[in-house]
């Protein structure tokens, strides 16, 4: 009878106290949600806070900083499954809001200032001249890998049991490489001026071009049915005209400007200037129906062939440096991860063939091009894994106009984290390989 009693009594604690646990979690989440200020600054506030703990984190473990913005962000935005586990079951659902970061449109806010001051700040560490120089063989490169990629996976898809709309833009999502990823990296492991660099980012520069030209293909097929060869050779004349005219009318005009702004000697002036240049040409290659990170860079290209170059760089980092980690913490927060179980295999499956197929196409595209061999496998290495930016605009574009499942969005974005957190040690890997390759031809 007292042993009864004492399981009764044992069973009241435990569940008074569950109860009393619950209460003070969801108030104090209550609480960090629901602050006396806008969501925007609250969210700002968190992002800087969080950014500044993981740099340094992961600044004293030698890791790349990416990977731990990421990873913040994955577990602090309003999709992450720590909410679901934290707070009782009935509380608010995980797609309301529940979270530390909350505002779904600041966060995509943050995320394309992000991705247009850092294409802007690495568009001014390469000149005309250095992008003229591999111009032809990025386009050749960038296409060839491209394609391979795109049409082994849509068959891969297409044997993992996805229909034939899912296959496709799924394809087309995974086939891009992450401009915003790769060179964040390259610029963390000290590599952005490496000659094999230069090549990357040319046929990162071409398939943003080729991503512009995919979107708009997928959604003619999804809603008429077929391709749309008018608008692929629209957004083909308008990227040639912008490309073209920023080489010839702009560095003649925008240029001879801004030398004459720094010779004032004034740094604010000419921070305000170089920003206005940026973002100026972000939102013309908007206008014109281009990615924004295509006009960021052709600006940084414009500033990079100023005799203020270097200073303009230097005024313009901290800034870069403060919004990259805001975009890749705010990419974190995006992703809904709560559901991975459910296609973990279909990703880890589609991961492989990503990689296994960007890698042996970017590498054949090198190959066809007489490119040296050290610098062709450094460079399939670099772009062989991760996928970002692009990828997520493109699933998210089939979900938006309801051509493809919803899964699909959650499915791009943990194979978006995951080929993130490979991307170093590919690049690493690299470093291996060439050497071991030269020692046998010795």
């Amino acid at each position: 009878m007292n042993d009864t009693v004492d399981n009764y009594v044992l069973q009241i604690d435990s569940s008074g106290i569950q109860t009393i646990l619950n209460q003070i979690m969801t108030s104090f989440v209550d609480q960090i949600t629901h602050l006396p200020h806008t969501s925007f600054v609250t969210d700002l506030a968190f992002i800087m806070i969080i950014g500044a703990i993981v740099t340094l984190a992961f600044f004293k473990i030698k890791q790349p900083l990416i990977i731990g913005y990421l990873f913040a962000g994955m577990l602090l935005g309003p999709l992450s499954p720590l909410w679901s586990w934290i707070l009782p079951t009935g509380s608010s659902g995980m797609l309301e809001g529940v979270g530390i970061l909350t505002d779904m449109s600041a966060l995509n806010l943050f995320s394309e200032i992000g991705v247009i001051l850092l294409l802007f700040v690495i568009g001014i560490e390469f000149p005309y001249a250095k992008i003229k120089s591999i111009g032809r063989m990025a386009i050749g490169i960038g296409t060839v890998g491209l394609v391979a990629t795109l049409g082994a996976i849509f068959y891969a898809a297409s044997a993992l049991g996805l229909n034939s709309m899912d296959s496709l833009f799924i394809a087309a999502a995974l086939s891009i490489s992450s401009t915003a990823v790769i060179v964040k990296i390259l610029e963390e492991m000290g590599r952005i001026k490496r000659e094999s660099t230069i090549l990357v980012l040319g046929i990162l520069i071409v398939e943003d071009v080729i991503a512009v030209i995919l979107i708009s293909s997928l959604q003619s097929i999804a809603l008429v049915g077929t391709v749309s060869l008018e608008s692929i050779l629209v957004v083909v004349i308008v990227a040639t005209g912008l490309i073209v005219g920023t080489f010839t009318i702009g560095t003649r005009i925008i240029t001879p400007l801004i030398d004459r702004v720094a010779a004032s000697e004034h740094h604010e002036i000419l921070l305000l200037s170089i920003l206005g240049v940026c973002f100026g040409y972000a939102l013309l290659a908007n206008v014109v129906g281009l990615s924004v990170a295509i006009g960021a860079f052709l600006a940084g290209v414009l500033v990079a062939e100023s005799k203020s170059s270097e200073v303009s760089k230097l005024l313009a980092s901290p800034i870069k440096d403060m919004f990259v980690a805001i975009f890749f913490i705010s990419v974190g927060a995006l992703m809904d991860v709560s559901q991975l179980q459910n296609y973990i295999f279909i990703a880890t499956a589609l991961i492989a063939v990503a990689i296994g197929m960007k890698f042996g196409g970017n590498l054949l595209g090198s190959f066809l091009f007489r490119q040296k061999r050290d610098k062709a496998i450094r460079s399939a290495f670099t772009l062989a894994a991760p996928r970002g930016e692009f990828s997520i605009v493109i699933i998210k574009t089939g979900v938006d106009i309801g051509a493809v499942s919803t899964f699909l969005f959650p499915l791009v974005g943990v194979i978006s984290i995951v080929t993130a957190f490979l991307s170093p040690f590919m690049i690493k890997a690299s470093d291996k390989v060439v050497p071991m390759l030269e020692k046998k031809n010795v």
